[in-house]
Protein backbone atom coordinates (compact mmCIF):
# COMPACT_ATOMS: atom_id res chain seq x y z
CA UNK A 1 0.00 0.00 0.00
CA UNK A 2 1.75 3.16 -1.27
CA UNK A 3 1.49 6.33 1.62
CA UNK A 4 0.39 9.79 0.38
CA UNK A 5 3.26 12.43 0.43
CA UNK A 6 1.49 15.56 -0.20
CA UNK A 7 -2.12 16.29 -0.97
CA UNK A 8 -3.56 19.56 -2.41
CA UNK A 9 -6.89 19.97 -2.29
CA UNK A 10 -9.16 22.59 -4.20
CA UNK A 11 -6.57 24.88 -3.98
CA UNK A 12 -7.38 28.29 -4.91
CA UNK A 13 -4.61 31.05 -5.62
CA UNK A 14 -4.20 34.73 -6.70
CA UNK A 15 -1.10 37.48 -7.38
CA UNK A 16 -2.35 40.69 -6.54
CA UNK A 17 -6.12 41.21 -8.51
CA UNK A 18 -5.29 38.20 -11.01
CA UNK A 19 -6.54 34.72 -10.12
CA UNK A 20 -4.00 31.90 -11.47
CA UNK A 21 -5.46 28.37 -10.02
CA UNK A 22 -9.26 27.53 -9.64
CA UNK A 23 -9.37 24.67 -7.95
CA UNK A 24 -6.19 22.34 -8.22
CA UNK A 25 -6.37 18.99 -6.62
CA UNK A 26 -3.78 16.37 -6.80
CA UNK A 27 -2.32 13.91 -5.08
CA UNK A 28 1.36 12.41 -4.71
CA UNK A 29 2.42 9.53 -3.13
CA UNK A 30 5.95 7.93 -2.03
CA UNK A 31 7.76 6.38 -4.62
CA UNK A 32 5.76 8.61 -7.18
CA UNK A 33 6.75 10.71 -10.57
CA UNK A 34 4.58 13.18 -11.57
CA UNK A 35 4.81 15.60 -14.10
CA UNK A 36 2.33 18.77 -14.62
CA UNK A 37 2.50 20.30 -18.56
CA UNK A 38 0.67 22.54 -19.81
CA UNK A 39 0.79 26.04 -21.70
CA UNK A 40 2.62 29.32 -20.49
CA UNK A 41 0.61 31.19 -18.32
CA UNK A 42 -1.95 28.38 -17.34
CA UNK A 43 -0.50 28.09 -13.39
CA UNK A 44 2.45 25.41 -13.45
CA UNK A 45 4.70 27.74 -11.59
CA UNK A 46 2.32 28.99 -9.29
CA UNK A 47 1.52 25.84 -8.21
CA UNK A 48 5.10 25.25 -7.07
CA UNK A 49 5.67 28.30 -5.36
CA UNK A 50 2.14 27.67 -3.73
CA UNK A 51 3.48 24.28 -2.05
CA UNK A 52 6.31 26.05 -0.79
CA UNK A 53 4.03 28.79 0.23
CA UNK A 54 6.13 31.92 -1.43
CA UNK A 55 4.66 35.03 -0.16
CA UNK A 56 4.09 36.58 -3.58
CA UNK A 57 0.97 34.33 -4.14
CA UNK A 58 -2.04 34.24 -1.70
CA UNK A 59 -4.26 31.45 -1.12
CA UNK A 60 -7.72 32.16 -1.18
CA UNK A 61 -9.36 29.11 -0.64
CA UNK A 62 -7.83 25.07 -0.20
CA UNK A 63 -5.05 23.54 1.88
CA UNK A 64 -1.77 21.45 1.26
CA UNK A 65 -1.32 18.08 3.20
CA UNK A 66 2.46 17.07 3.49
CA UNK A 67 2.73 13.54 5.19
CA UNK A 68 -1.13 14.40 6.29
CA UNK A 69 -0.02 17.86 8.22
CA UNK A 70 -1.13 20.65 6.84
CA UNK A 71 1.30 22.79 5.59
CA UNK A 72 -0.72 25.43 3.79
CA UNK A 73 0.47 28.29 5.60
CA UNK A 74 3.73 27.41 6.89
CA UNK A 75 6.28 29.95 6.13
CA UNK A 76 9.06 28.85 3.27
CA UNK A 77 11.43 27.65 5.27
CA UNK A 78 9.44 25.35 7.80
CA UNK A 79 8.35 23.51 4.73
CA UNK A 80 11.62 23.22 3.79
CA UNK A 81 12.80 21.68 6.85
CA UNK A 82 10.19 19.49 6.32
CA UNK A 83 11.84 17.66 2.89
CA UNK A 84 10.04 20.07 0.40
CA UNK A 85 12.85 21.01 -1.93
CA UNK A 86 12.07 23.03 -5.34
CA UNK A 87 14.37 23.90 -8.11
CA UNK A 88 14.00 27.05 -10.07
CA UNK A 89 13.75 27.76 -13.75
CA UNK A 90 16.03 30.59 -13.25
CA UNK A 91 18.81 29.64 -10.00
CA UNK A 92 20.10 32.81 -8.30
CA UNK A 93 23.28 33.76 -8.40
CA UNK A 94 25.26 34.56 -4.84
CA UNK A 95 28.50 36.17 -5.14
CA UNK A 96 31.04 35.50 -2.28
CA UNK A 97 29.42 32.19 -1.02
CA UNK A 98 31.01 28.65 -2.64
CA UNK A 99 28.88 26.20 -3.87
CA UNK A 100 30.39 23.74 -0.96
CA UNK A 101 29.91 26.30 1.64
CA UNK A 102 26.09 27.11 0.38
CA UNK A 103 25.42 22.96 0.07
CA UNK A 104 27.13 22.80 3.52
CA UNK A 105 24.60 25.19 4.97
CA UNK A 106 21.73 24.12 3.60
CA UNK A 107 22.82 20.31 4.40
CA UNK A 108 22.94 21.74 8.23
CA UNK A 109 19.81 23.11 8.03
CA UNK A 110 17.93 19.66 7.07
CA UNK A 111 19.96 17.30 9.43
CA UNK A 112 20.73 17.62 13.05
CA UNK A 113 24.14 15.51 12.70
CA UNK A 114 27.28 17.57 12.61
CA UNK A 115 28.64 18.34 8.80
CA UNK A 116 31.97 16.36 8.38
CA UNK A 117 34.13 18.79 6.01
CA UNK A 118 36.08 15.64 4.30
CA UNK A 119 33.88 13.57 3.61
CA UNK A 120 30.93 16.46 2.47
CA UNK A 121 33.38 16.98 -0.04
CA UNK A 122 34.12 13.68 -1.09
CA UNK A 123 30.57 13.25 -1.43
CA UNK A 124 30.36 16.55 -3.47
CA UNK A 125 32.41 15.50 -5.35
CA UNK A 126 30.76 12.01 -6.66
CA UNK A 127 27.59 13.13 -7.58
CA UNK A 128 29.46 16.16 -9.43
CA UNK A 129 31.57 13.76 -10.80
CA UNK A 130 28.47 11.58 -11.81
CA UNK A 131 26.61 14.83 -13.62
CA UNK A 132 29.42 15.66 -15.34
CA UNK A 133 30.30 18.63 -13.57
CA UNK A 134 33.80 20.30 -13.35
CA UNK A 135 34.64 19.56 -9.69
CA UNK A 136 36.46 23.15 -9.77
CA UNK A 137 32.96 24.54 -9.63
CA UNK A 138 33.11 23.66 -6.08
CA UNK A 139 35.05 26.65 -4.59
CA UNK A 140 33.05 29.03 -6.93
CA UNK A 141 30.73 31.34 -6.22
CA UNK A 142 27.29 29.74 -6.32
CA UNK A 143 26.11 30.13 -9.90
CA UNK A 144 28.17 33.37 -10.57
CA UNK A 145 29.37 32.45 -14.29
CA UNK A 146 27.95 29.74 -14.63
CA UNK A 147 26.33 28.46 -18.28
CA UNK A 148 22.96 27.81 -18.27
CA UNK A 149 23.49 24.10 -18.06
CA UNK A 150 26.19 24.27 -15.21
CA UNK A 151 23.29 25.89 -13.23
CA UNK A 152 20.69 23.46 -13.93
CA UNK A 153 22.92 20.70 -13.23
CA UNK A 154 23.80 22.92 -9.77
CA UNK A 155 20.20 22.08 -8.68
CA UNK A 156 20.57 19.07 -9.67
CA UNK A 157 23.61 18.47 -7.41
CA UNK A 158 21.54 20.35 -4.62
CA UNK A 159 18.69 17.64 -4.83
CA UNK A 160 21.03 14.92 -4.63
CA UNK A 161 23.09 16.66 -1.45
CA UNK A 162 19.68 17.56 0.22
CA UNK A 163 18.03 14.35 -0.24
CA UNK A 164 14.47 15.89 0.43
CA UNK A 165 11.34 13.51 0.66
CA UNK A 166 9.91 15.81 -2.26
CA UNK A 167 12.04 17.53 -5.22
CA UNK A 168 9.83 20.03 -6.86
CA UNK A 169 11.48 20.32 -10.33
CA UNK A 170 10.55 23.81 -12.03
CA UNK A 171 11.24 23.55 -15.90
CA UNK A 172 14.85 22.28 -15.11
CA UNK A 173 15.11 21.38 -18.17
CA UNK A 174 14.53 24.77 -19.80
CA UNK A 175 17.28 25.85 -22.53
CA UNK A 176 19.16 22.72 -21.98
CA UNK A 177 20.95 20.80 -24.90
CA UNK A 178 20.48 16.84 -25.59
CA UNK A 179 23.31 16.01 -23.31
CA UNK A 180 22.36 18.03 -20.87
CA UNK A 181 18.88 17.10 -20.35
CA UNK A 182 20.00 13.53 -20.36
CA UNK A 183 22.77 14.03 -17.30
CA UNK A 184 19.53 15.90 -15.64
CA UNK A 185 17.40 12.99 -16.33
CA UNK A 186 20.26 10.92 -14.74
CA UNK A 187 20.24 12.92 -11.77
CA UNK A 188 16.62 12.63 -10.82
CA UNK A 189 17.09 8.54 -11.34
CA UNK A 190 19.88 8.87 -8.91
CA UNK A 191 17.78 10.71 -6.33
CA UNK A 192 14.11 9.08 -6.84
CA UNK A 193 13.32 5.50 -4.87
CA UNK A 194 10.70 4.27 -3.13
CA UNK A 195 10.51 7.00 -0.07
CA UNK A 196 10.35 9.96 -1.87
CA UNK A 197 8.65 11.35 -4.64
CA UNK A 198 9.10 13.56 -8.00
CA UNK A 199 7.12 16.59 -9.50
CA UNK A 200 8.51 17.76 -12.51
CA UNK A 201 7.14 21.07 -14.56
CA UNK A 202 8.18 21.01 -18.03
CA UNK A 203 7.05 21.71 -21.82
CA UNK A 204 9.57 19.37 -22.84
CA UNK A 205 8.76 15.55 -23.21
CA UNK A 206 12.65 14.78 -23.72
CA UNK A 207 13.75 14.93 -19.98
CA UNK A 208 10.85 12.29 -19.38
CA UNK A 209 11.72 9.47 -21.91
CA UNK A 210 14.42 7.91 -19.48
CA UNK A 211 12.16 7.92 -16.46
CA UNK A 212 9.53 5.98 -15.74
CA UNK A 213 6.52 8.47 -14.44
CA UNK A 214 3.15 7.71 -13.06
CA UNK A 215 1.18 10.13 -13.90
CA UNK A 216 0.96 12.93 -15.93
CA UNK A 217 -1.23 16.26 -15.32
CA UNK A 218 -2.13 19.00 -17.93
CA UNK A 219 -3.02 22.42 -16.72
CA UNK A 220 -5.24 24.41 -18.67
CA UNK A 221 -6.59 27.99 -17.03
CA UNK A 222 -5.58 26.86 -13.78
CA UNK A 223 -7.38 23.46 -13.30
CA UNK A 224 -6.29 20.38 -14.18
CA UNK A 225 -7.99 19.51 -17.25
CA UNK A 226 -6.74 15.73 -17.57
CA UNK A 227 -4.60 13.14 -15.87
CA UNK A 228 -2.73 10.13 -17.70
CA UNK A 229 0.02 7.82 -17.67
CA UNK A 230 3.00 9.20 -19.87
CA UNK A 231 1.38 8.48 -22.89
CA UNK A 232 -0.58 11.64 -21.99
CA UNK A 233 3.14 13.52 -22.63
CA UNK A 234 3.64 12.22 -26.56
CA UNK A 235 -0.06 12.75 -27.01
CA UNK A 236 0.60 16.47 -25.64
CA UNK A 237 4.01 16.73 -28.17
CA UNK A 238 2.23 15.56 -31.35
CA UNK A 239 -1.16 17.61 -31.43
CA UNK A 240 -0.40 20.59 -28.29
CA UNK A 241 -3.05 21.56 -25.49
CA UNK A 242 -5.60 23.07 -27.92
CA UNK A 243 -7.64 20.10 -27.43
CA UNK A 244 -7.87 20.63 -24.07
CA UNK A 245 -10.69 23.01 -22.29
CA UNK A 246 -11.61 23.91 -18.97
CA UNK A 247 -14.62 22.11 -17.79
CA UNK A 248 -17.12 24.82 -16.22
Amino acid sequence: MKTELLNINNLHVSAGDKIILNGIDLKINKGEIHVIMGPNGSGKTTTANAILNNPMYTKTAGSILFEGEDITNLKTDEIARKGVFMSFQLPEEIPGISVTNFLKYAKSKTTSEPIKIFSFKNELKTYMAELNMNPNNMERSLNVGFSGGEKKKNEILQMLVLNPKLAILDETDSGLDVDAINTVSKGIQMYKNETNAVLIITHNTKILKSLNVDYVHILVDGKIVKTGSQELAKEIEENGYSQFKVQK
